[in-house]
């Protein structure tokens, strides 16, 4: 019984393998480039300091907005991303493929960058492998649990059959003496141990979001989302709503969240400018290690909304992993180190592919002694 499990587990891994191969490794090369985004493509960004060393205070929306529209008053501005001090402030343009980015300290422009660069491309190839939404996504979500299958049945090809020192040795080590095929074997079946653990909290993390089922399923197991409060909307009249002004919200919101409810990285907030029919002001804090904060307020009142979340510390076991799967699918979980981590580990998923198909071609190739010997005694 226990030969016939191994041999459909292998058979699993062989032709999963095949199947998924291709998107597995569209998937590591385009995850390896995103993992350093931020370091990479807003490197020089990030060294925006101020005019004048003695300005520390960093510039309200409103006063950002007034100096931009003064040189753009086409432009609808919509969002403001601040990121902390000597940091450019990144503004989003509504119906724009641009984004904008400002010295915090005078509002100067630094840059407008194009949406569409090569890390947006490297994204869309790792949402959808840069097909239409409604065909990609199905493809990467299925090709990613194929993956995680994969991934399993590896572990126990790899499994040594006796923990003796020679077997250990094998398993644990690459042996760069020998012929390229054992050093090719080595490369899959070693690299592939090393890299397990982070394969499959990749993998996971991704079905999470490809799949509401799966979601579903496990923040039900893990207790589920405490019970929404109701909402309660608040009704002015139309004289009062008249008197509010967009600006002035945003600034007393931007501030509010700095001094009183930002509890990380309390200089980086995002704030929207509303509409003149929204009621609900967005913005966003906490944002450290891959996850944030979202906060709803009363226009009119400037009250949090009960509908905003709380500090992530103090979010409930499914709550926190809801809000934690992106960092822990990404690597900013536990900054620079994990992202160094998962880079290493997906540049090994990306091979894992290549090294297979290279071991199961050699076997394939590998001549039969019994058909060899046939051959020779017609010859004969």
């Amino acid at each position: 019984m226990k030969k016939i499990v191994l041999k459909i587990n292998a058979w699993l891994h062989l032709w999963l393998g095949l199947i998924s191969g291709i998107v597995v490794v569209i998937l590591s090369i385009t995850g390896c480039a995103l993992v350093f985004e931020e370091e990479i493509k807003y490197s020089w960004l990030y060294s925006a300091s101020p005019d004048h060393p003695q300005q520390t205070e960093l510039l309200a929306p409103s006063v950002v907005y007034q100096k931009i529209k003064n040189i753009y008053p086409d432009k609808e501005l919509e969002s403001f991303w601040y990121y902390g001090h000597r940091k450019p402030i990144k503004i989003g343009i509504n119906h724009g493929d641009t984004l904008m980015y400002v010295n915090p300290y005078n509002a100067q422009i630094i840059a407008e960058v194009d949406h569409e660069d090569f890390f947006h491309f490297m994204d869309e190839g790792h949402r959808h492998l840069w097909m239409p939404t409604e065909i990609g996504r199905p493809i990467v979500g299925w090709g990613t649990l194929l993956f995680f299958v994969i991934t399993l049945s590896g572990l126990i090809l790899w499994w040594p059959k006796r923990w003796s020192k020679r077997m250990v040795r094998q398993s644990f080590t690459i042996n760069w003496k020998t012929k390229w095929k054992r050093i090719n074997y080595d490369l899959h079946n070693v690299l592939g141990f090393y890299s397990l653990i982070l394969a499959l909290v990749m993998a996971f993390t991704a079905m999470m979001m490809s799949f509401p089922w799966l979601r579903k399923s496990v923040i039900d197991l893990a207790g589920g989302y405490p019970r929404s409060p109701r909402k309660t909307e608040v009704v002015q009249p139309e004289t009062y709503r008249q008197k509010i002004n967009a600006l002035a919200t945003a600034d007393s919101i931007w501030y509010k969240v700095r001094t009183e409810i930002a509890l990380k990285n309390k200089d980086a907030v995002i704030i929207h400018i509303p509409e003149e029919d929204e009621d609900v002001v967005y913005a966003c804090t906490d944002m450290q290690d891959g996850s944030w904060r979202d906060l709803r307020f009363d226009r009119y009142t400037l009250e949090l909304l009960p509908t905003s979340q709380q500090p992530i510390g103090e979010a409930k076991t499914a709550e926190w992993i809801s809000r934690a799967n992106f960092g822990l699918h990404t690597g900013y979980i536990g900054g620079l180190t994990t992202k160094i981590l998962y880079f290493v580990a997906s540049l090994i998923c990306a091979t894992l592919p290549v090294t297979g198909f290279y071991v199961w071609w050699g076997k394939r190739k590998k001549k039969n002694p019994k058909k060899t010997t046939k051959k020779k005694l017609v010859a004969i």
